[in-house]
């Protein structure tokens, strides 16, 4: 697409969408995705159906992978420790420089939700697509946050009204709000720094459990406290905004099965929402995102207990894993949309025609041992081979041959389906995840969302962020004797996840995850990744 103003027109995937008017917008030629894997891909995507031209980096881990194949330009960033690639500011923007990228798409992970690099991208004269930096920083302090959205109206879980600094604070907070608590750390995410409290006995464990991870993983020991709800559903709503005051929600998604404080099945809409809760939260989420000044994609997260009161968790100031759910049940491209907005265009359509239209659910596949504590497992992929048909939806970031590497989050590919209602789109889900074949020195988790899909209670809309914890049962127990080969992967992968977090593990404790079988060979191997501790 040349550079260039755009003729008014309508959005073809919703015909009632308003016209785009107003000044000419200049288009970018050429965009940096500062990310891998799948979401890489999707953002080439979406600069492919716009014409513009898109720029992959990558480690050196990453050299034949799937994103680097897909985009028009590829340029090489450092090693294959994240931290010496995916995450160096200066060879991020070396590599947009040297490439004459006009704008930067962050994916989600590594540097999304970095109110420091959006900075640094505007400041070397590029647009980051995404939230500005100040949006960032005020919703990523939990604790900050928790208390911007009270004084906005913006309903929040009873619990400490700052950060704590005592165990004797924490239990004057837990006698006022009651057993059980929740310790959180302030500048947590992805599940760490998260503890549950029943009573009194277990706070101080807990406590220091707490503070040491978040020091280990976010460098920031600080905590607060919240109200443990008793069978809480996460609830989120998606949120996008232009520059030109307009700020809309596209209705809601269930995130509720979890393993380990991370989701692994969502669904759009959710099975326990009503009209009148799913207008409320709609309005609560636009509420929220107007009071930072939102710009671009993101989400409100809540949870909401048994009686449908639902409470502010946090903000994701970038687009989800799980935004093709609601791609799907909207007809709204949410990566497009992303990418206009940052060039200065107005949103192509108002709430007023918003609607949901049938069901979509998502699985997301990792290479992974549920049956061992959901252990990384990855490795080389020999077969693949992915579903088909109507209403299947396949987002994935590697290919048959590709290997799955041992340094990053181990998702292979999310698989979405969509129905007319939720039970045809998990007929459908079923079949595709029967379809579905992955093969190779790598393990999934494509056992544990077939035995969901079959689950009385999932099917019947009835459960919680603890179904996984309660009713998942592996059929086979990790082998006493791995092989090595199985041994140096799955033990590789634990390592640097250690090593991604900050933390020191132990033998005995890697032994807990990896298998009892853990050979020195995998150990010397290993080594070589990680300092262990014992």
């Amino acid at each position: 697409m040349a550079r260039g103003s755009r003729a008014a027109r309508r959005d073809p995937a919703n015909p009632d969408s308003p016209e785009i008017s107003g000044a000419p917008i200049k288009m970018f030629k050429r965009i940096l995705i500062a990310n891998r894997g799948e979401i890489a891909v999707r953002v080439i995507r979406a600069c492919r159906d716009l014409g513009i031209e898109s720029i992959a980096i990558y480690s050196d881990a990453d050299r034949a992978a799937a994103h680097v194949r897909a985009a028009d330009f590829a340029v090489g960033v450092g090693p294959a420790p994240a931290s010496e690639s995916y995450l160096k500011i200066d060879n991020i923007l070396a590599a947009a420089k040297r490439a004459g990228a006009e704008a930067i798409h962050p994916g989600y992970g590594f540097f999304s939700e970095n109110a420091g690099f959006a900075r640094a991208v505007i400041d070397a004269g590029l647009v980051f697509i995404g939230p500005t930096p100040d949006a960032i920083e005020k919703m990523g302090d939990k604790v900050a946050a928790r208390t911007l959205m009270a004084a906005a109206g913006v309903p929040t879980v009873p619990g400490s009204p700052g950060t704590l600094e005592s165990e004797e604070q924490v239990r004057a907070v837990a006698s006022e709000i009651g057993f059980p608590i929740m310790l959180k750390a302030a500048a947590g995410g992805g599940g760490k720094g998260l503890r549950m409290v029943e009573n009194e006995a277990g706070l101080a464990s807990a406590l220091r459990t707490v503070i040491g991870e978040a020091k280990s993983s976010f460098g920031d020991g600080r905590f607060y406290v919240e109200k443990y709800l008793n069978h809480p559903r996460h609830i989120e709503v998606q949120v996008m905004a232009d520059a030109h005051g307009n700020t809309v929600h596209l209705f809601e998604r269930e995130c509720s099965i979890q393993r380990r404080n991370q989701k692994v099945v969502e669904e759009s809409p959710s099975p326990f929402v009503t009209a009148p809760m799913r207008q409320a939260m709609g309005e609560v989420a636009v509420r929220a995102a107007r009071a930072v000044n939102y710009l671009g994609a993101g989400t409100i997260e809540f949870l909401a207990d048994a009686d449908r009161n639902f409470y502010f968790l946090e903000m994701n100031t970038r687009i989800q894993v799980e935004h093709a759910i609601t791609e799907l049940v909207t007809g709204v491209d949410l990566v497009r949309t992303q990418i206009e907005v940052a060039a200065g265009m107005r949103l192509r359509f108002s709430q007023d025609n918003l609607s949901q239209r049938g069901w979509a659910v998502e699985c997301r596949i990792y290479a992974e041992d549920p049956a061992n504590g959901y252990a990384p497992a990855p490795g080389k992929i020999e077969t693949l081979r992915f579903p088909e048909g109507p209403g299947v939806r396949v987002d994935a970031g590697v290919y048959a041959g590709a290997e799955v590497p041992i340094f990053y989050d181990p998702m292979i590919a999310k698989l979405a389906t969509w129905g007319h209602d939720r039970a045809e789109a998990i007929d459908r889900m079923r079949r595709a995840l029967a379809e579905c074949v992955i093969t190779g020195e790598l393990r999934t988790n494509l056992e544990l969302h077939r035995w969901l899909m079959r689950q009385p209670r999932f099917l019947a809309g009835d459960y919680d962020i603890q179904f996984l914890e309660r009713e998942f049962r592996p059929a086979t127990e990790p082998a006493a004797s791995p092989t090595t080969k199985e041994d140096r992967l799955r033990l590789a992968a634990i390592l640097a996840a250690a090593v991604a977090a900050g933390t020191t593990i132990k033998r005995a404790d890697v032994a807990s995850q990896a298998g009892t079988g853990v050979r020195q060979s995998a150990w010397k191997t290993a080594g070589r990744i990680a300092a262990v501790g014992g």
